[in-house]
């Protein structure tokens, strides 16, 4: 048998001609190094960033670095059976995840692939999990509130439907109990709540189900988990797969509240994938993008036009501190991306003070553009009183002098706004009522109730006022203003309360206050004088108008 060169040279010009017909290198690509959930493949050449694409054995990877010779993808899910030099094949999609109706009462993991054996999704919409974010002109101003049920952030630090307001605070200050509030004051058919939990215990999130469950709001919730012992590729995943859910909603012109329980393990997740990319590592090894990390995934909160349907997107990361440093590089990007945060302190959080609300650092950039005139109107005073009477507070460990009269009242009246502030876990308390504790508080009537005794009587008052004045709800409901009606039905109340339950508790002779004397009492009354003159002046501008409007006619 002899070897003709020229045979050998036609057949492999046959093969090299042929090559795009069995092998598509834009389509396939070669498995060259796996690691970590981490591979490099070699083809690929028109693989794009973000894109999905299959293993041998099933499995979904997403890529997410491009380089001149090869790509860095991070493998969805466990990388057991994937080895070098097995093909990768091009999906042309990117990452995608169910949405509907049909997740509520659901657990799943950022794939959108039930976890909680109750059968597969039925439903055939799906959203890819990065998604532009809407634009200014297609977005309208905060003006809804969406209440948390919780006093010491619905009249001090409150979150309008559409907003992103950040929960900071060190491990085990309350950070998730105010976000399992926040599901369970939201009523059904209103608000679709999605709990996102990345990087949490099995047994949190199980906990946080089972109360869910407990207090008839699972039905109303999609849990999104992606637990500690997963890959960091799910991690990342997770939070925006959250988003997708909500965003559903959002264009469907109804409203949604996401909850990233919590944003510190997702950089962390992210940096962790972004070293073994070899992306180049900056401040705290984190990669130059961590920033966009969290943009682009907040900013796709919204609350959208009218011509869109209306509907909105609230969103309430949650931050972990060390040591209450809130300065530090993952606290302050995310800072700077929300509208808002609230603070919990430590200090106040074994003090008993709970929720533990830090309300110096504690800051809503919508403000009162997220309450009606009638909570807005009663918590005005609130916070002025209090940053008094933690001056005087501080004041008074290092004086050993008596306090002036109105000084003292200062103390005793911030003492008691303080204790009614408290709350206790998974007790959320609706609108109407807490304007009428509040008033309680800002008014002086409870100045003369012993400290131990306010949570007692606080309790004892709301179950009096829905038995006895259910015309008081209704008036709140109806008009969103603390009307003169309103007022007088609840002073009306508070007499006949303060009748029966503080001469039973504490004693007549104890009961009656000194109106002439409060401080408090004399700001209320320069508020309704000026409120009075606003509403005079405002009467005369009408009369002036329609004067005007009479000329132009004739």
């Amino acid at each position: 048998m002899t070897i003709n060169a020229d045979e050998i040279t036609e057949v492999l010009k046959r093969h090299i001609e042929n090559y795009s017909a069995t092998f598509e290198e834009s389509t396939y690509g070669s498995i060259i190094q796996i690691g970590d959930n981490i591979t490099r493949i070699y083809g690929l050449s028109d693989a794009r960033s973000g894109e999905l694409v299959q293993f041998e054995n099933g499995t979904y990877g997403i890529v997410m670095n491009l380089e001149e010779y090869c790509i860095g993808c991070v493998i969805l899910g466990s990388d057991v059976g994937i080895q070098e030099g097995q093909s990768v094949k091009r999906t042309g999609h990117i990452a995608k995840v169910a949405v509907g109706k049909e997740l509520l009462g659901r657990a799943v993991n950022p794939l959108g692939i039930p976890i909680d054996g109750k059968g597969p999704l039925r439903t055939e919409k799906f959203r890819p999990v990065e998604f532009p974010a809407p634009r200014v002109v297609d977005r309208q101003p905060i003006n809804r509130p969406l209440y948390t049920g919780l006093k010491a952030i619905d009249s001090l630090v409150p979150i309008g439907r559409g907003q992103r307001e950040m929960i900071i605070g060190d491990r085990q200050t309350g950070k998730t109990a105010i976000a399992v509030d926040t599901i369970l004051n939201q009523t059904p058919e209103d608000v679709y709540c999605i709990y996102v939990a990345i990087g949490q215990r099995t047994s949190s999130v199980a906990s946080v189900i089972e109360i869910l469950r407990k207090h008839d709001r699972l039905k109303n919730t999609t849990i999104v988990i992606a637990s500690p012992n997963e890959p960091a590729s799910l991690l990342y995943l997770a939070p925006y797969a959250g988003c997708a859910i909500a965003e559903e909603y959002m264009y469907n012109g109804e409203d949604a509240l996401v909850i990233y329980d919590d944003l510190t393990k997702h950089a962390n997740a992210y940096r962790e994938l972004s070293l073994l990319l070899r992306r180049p590592p900056g401040r705290e090894a984190y990669p130059g993008d961590v920033f966009y990390l969290h943009s682009r995934l907040l900013e796709r909160s919204a609350r959208m036009s009218d011509a869109l349907g209306g509907g909105s997107s609230t969103a309430l990361p949650i931050v972990e501190t060390q040591m209450g440093d809130v300065s530090a590089y993952i606290p302050t990007n995310i800072i700077s991306i929300t509208d808002g945060q609230i603070y919990l302190d430590r200090d106040l959080f074994h003090k008993g003070i709970r929720p533990a609300v830090d309300v110096g650092l504690s800051v809503s950039r919508v403000g009162g553009s997220a309450q009606i005139p009638a909570m807005k109107k009663v918590a005005a005073p609130l916070r002025l009183d209090l940053a008094q009477f933690r001056e005087l507070e501080a004041f008074m460990k290092f004086s050993s002098e008596e306090l002036e009269k109105g000084c003292r009242g200062m103390v005793i009246r911030g003492k008691r706004i303080t204790e009614i502030l408290k709350q206790k876990q998974f007790n959320p308390i609706s609108a109407p009522y807490q304007i009428a504790v509040l008033y309680l508080a800002s008014r002086g009537h409870i100045n003369d109730v012993p400290l131990a005794q306010i949570q007692v009587m606080e309790a004892t008052f709301i179950s009096f006022l829905k038995g006895n004045f259910p015309q008081y709800e209704n008036q709140i409901r109806a008009t969103g203003r603390f009307t003169r009606l309103a007022e007088d039905i609840l002073l009306d109340a508070i007499h006949k309360f303060r009748k029966i339950y503080l001469t039973e508790h504490i004693g007549h002779e104890q009961m009656e206050l000194t109106r002439e004397d409060s401080f408090h009492e004399r700001i209320w009354k320069e508020i309704e004088e000026e409120e009075h003159e606003a509403e005079e002046m405002e009467e005369e501008l009408e009369a002036d108008l329609e004067e005007v409007r009479k000329f132009i006619g004739q």
